[in-house]
C-alpha cells in the first residue's frame, strides 16, 4: 500500500477512528480504479498493472473486513441502544447495508473485467464501458455512504459507546484481521 505522507492513522485503541481510516484507503483505491478507467482502452503498463492489482487485492481482502466491522460489530451495538439520537440516525443504516451489498456486486464486476484486462492486455468496447460504469457507480455509492458514516454514524458511536463497548469493537475488528491486541483500551493486559 502506498505511503501517505502526513496522513494520521489510528490503531485499535480507537476503533471508530480506525474505521474512518479505512474510508481513506477505500477512497485512495477508488481513485486508483478511476485512473485505470481512464486508460483501460490501452494495454496495461507495468504501473497500471501493479496499481490495479493493489486495488483489486484491497477490495477483495480488506474491504469485506471493514463491512463486517460495521455490519457485524458496530451497527448491532448501536441498534441495541434506545437513545432517540441513535434511533433517528439509524434510519439511514439500513440503506448503508443495502449499499454494501450493491457495492459488492459492482466490485465483482470490476474484478471480473479487470482480470480479463490483465490476462489479455485489452478489452472489447463493451467491457471497457462496463468497467467505467461500474467504477463510476462505486464512486457515487461510496461518496454518499462514507459521508453518512464519517459525519453521522461514527461521531455518534464515539460519543455513545462505553469504553468497554469500544474495547469489544476493537477486539472483534482485530480478530477479523488475526491481530492479537497487547493491551485493552484501559491499559490492562489482554
Amino acid at each position: 500500500m502506498p505511503v501517505q505522507i502526513g496522513a494520521k492513522t489510528h490503531n485499535f485503541t480507537d476503533p471508530i477512528e480506525l474505521l474512518s481510516d479505512c474510508h481513506r484507503r477505500i477512497e485512495m483505491f477508488l481513485g486508483t480504479l478511476q485512473a485505470v478507467a481512464e486508460v483501460i482502452d490501452q494495454p496495461p503498463t507495468e504501473d497500471v498493472r501493479l496499481a490495479l492489482e493493489s486495488a483489486l487485492n484491497y477490495f477483495s481482502q480488506a474491504a469485506p473486513k471493514h463491512t463486517a466491522d460495521e455490519e457485524e460489530t458496530l451497527f448491532p451495538r448501536l441498534r441495541r441502544m434506545r437513545n432517540p439520537e441513535v434511533v433517528a440516525v439509524f434510519s439511514r443504516v439500513e440503506k448503508l447495508e443495502e449499499e454494501h451489498r450493491f457495492a459488492a456486486l459492482l466490485h465483482e464486476a470490476v474484478e471480473h473485467i479487470s482480470m480479463q484486462y490483465l490476462s489479455k492486455g485489452n478489452l472489447a468496447d463493451g467491457e471497457i464501458a462496463n468497467f467505467r460504469r461500474a467504477v463510476t457507480s462505486l464512486n457515487a455509492i461510496y461518496e454518499q455512504h462514507i459521508s453518512i458514516e464519517d459525519d453521522l454514524i461514527f461521531p455518534m458511536a464515539s460519543r455513545m459507546l462505553s469504553a468497554g463497548e469500544k474495547q469489544e469493537v476493537a477486539n472483534e475488528m482485530a480478530g477479523r484481521r488475526k491481530v492479537r491486541l497487547i493491551a485493552d483500551l484501559s491499559g490492562s493486559r489482554t
